[in-house]
């Protein structure tokens, strides 16, 4: 007989907390390319603080429990 195989994930990462900072990272590199593209350089700044936000936002959110859970330690099997 042999084992059943178990993946060690089933979710890529794909909680609430990495969403909500995948996008508001992204919109924070749309706001920095524009504000380049115009020459706005205080616009520019903008989108910096706003990627540090969305860092910050996902690793609240994760604190608080909308993130990827730590796996399970794998039950121990006797050996036979």
């Amino acid at each position: 007989m042999s084992t059943p195989v178990t993946p060690e994930h089933d979710d890529h990462g794909s909680t609430p907390a990495a969403w909500t900072a995948v996008v508001i990272i992204t919109i924070a590199f749309a706001v920095g390319t524009l504000a380049v593209v115009l020459g706005n350089w205080p616009m520019f700044w903008v989108g910096v603080g706003l990627v540090v936000v969305g860092a910050v936002v996902g690793k609240v959110m994760q604190a608080a429990g909308l993130g990827k859970k730590a796996p399970a330690s794998p039950s121990a099997t006797p050996d036979q």
